[in-house]
């Protein structure tokens, strides 16, 4: 009697190792994730005709990455100009686990205006795939309510020019410990209610900001922050742009403990000798578009 329990007891055993075994063969594989999605700058959605498309996403994979792609794609029942699609892959991430996937491309001015369905795919080598979509707006600038253009930079030295307008007066632009940097920027062709920043940055930060919402107060520097509210007619504020827009613009003593903002000047901002960029960041919460320009500076910190 013995001997037959022990048996049966093997037995089930067995059967229970196998039963486990052919579990874990069928699990399906791990699928990709993705965080800090933005299609489109300020993850807008939109897209202009002629004009730069930022994306950005931290990726995943289930278990290595085998190609990051994109579709833009039209949808059924719209209609549109003429027929027009994008497909974009990028095979850099291959074999990788973890990445940062930010990539800029051009939208062509042919593509027509319209809705369009965004699909943002990730396949992974273990076979499985992350397919996120979503509706993307491709609009003429002509027709958008705002287009905010950065016109006019100034930047002087105790008080002297050395930068207009894309044109270095010095190159590069050198600034000491001690010296006054003075900042001066218009946005134009805005209405309803923005802000604009600008900030110093350390390039060995390898932080690069391009929307007001990625802006770090612990690595940047604030040299002005200038807001308008209610900017143009109400009652054509659909259509109107207003052409002289606002300037922004403060100064800051290289070397001072507090930014303009009242922040501290320490940890990974502190001062020190090197290459900084010089980041202007705008962003329209009415009509939620946004614009970034980036002017590289020394600063000799002696």
């Amino acid at each position: 009697m013995g001997q037959r329990i022990r048996q049966t007891i093997l037995l089930f055993l067995f059967t229970g190792i196998l039963a486990a075994c052919n579990d874990d063969n069928n699990l399906a594989p791990a699928v990709p994730t993705a965080n800090n999605i933005e299609i489109g700058y300020a993850n807008n959605k939109q897209a202009i005709r002629g004009r730069d498309f930022h994306l950005n996403a931290d990726v995943i994979a289930g278990d290595k990455i085998s190609s990051v792609l994109v579709k833009i794609l039209q949808q059924t029942g719209q209609t549109y100009l003429g027929e027009w699609k994008m497909e974009l892959a990028w095979e850099e991430f291959k074999g990788v686990k973890n990445t940062n996937v930010h990539k800029h491309f051009t939208i062509p001015a042919e593509a027509p205006e319209g809705k369009y369905d965004f699909l943002f795919v990730v396949n992974d080598e273990n076979g499985s795939k992350l397919e996120i979509k979503e509706e993307l707006v491709i609009l003429d600038a002509a027709n958008m309510p705002v287009d905010p253009l950065i016109d006019r930079d100034i930047f002087s030295r105790n008080d002297t020019m050395i930068y207009y307008m894309n044109t270095y007066m010095e190159n590069p632009l050198v600034f000491k410990k001690g010296d006054q940097f003075t900042a001066r920027t218009q946005v134009k062709q805005i209405q309803g209610d923005g802000v604009l920043y600008t900030a110093l940055i350390k390039r060995k930060l390898n932080y690069f900001p391009e929307t007001v919402t990625q802006l770090d107060m612990s690595k940047a520097i604030i040299i002005a922050k200038t807001e308008h509210k209610g900017l143009g007619s109400a009652s054509s504020v659909s259509t109107l742009k207003n052409v002289n827009g606002v300037w922004g613009g403060d100064a800051i003593v290289i070397g001072d403990s507090k930014d303009v903002l009242g922040n501290a000047i320490t940890g990974d901002k502190a001062w020190e000798s090197g290459a900084y960029n010089l980041v202007i960041l705008y962003h329209n919460e009415t009509f939620n578009v946004s614009t970034h320009k980036s002017i590289p500076i020394t600063v000799s910190y002696q």
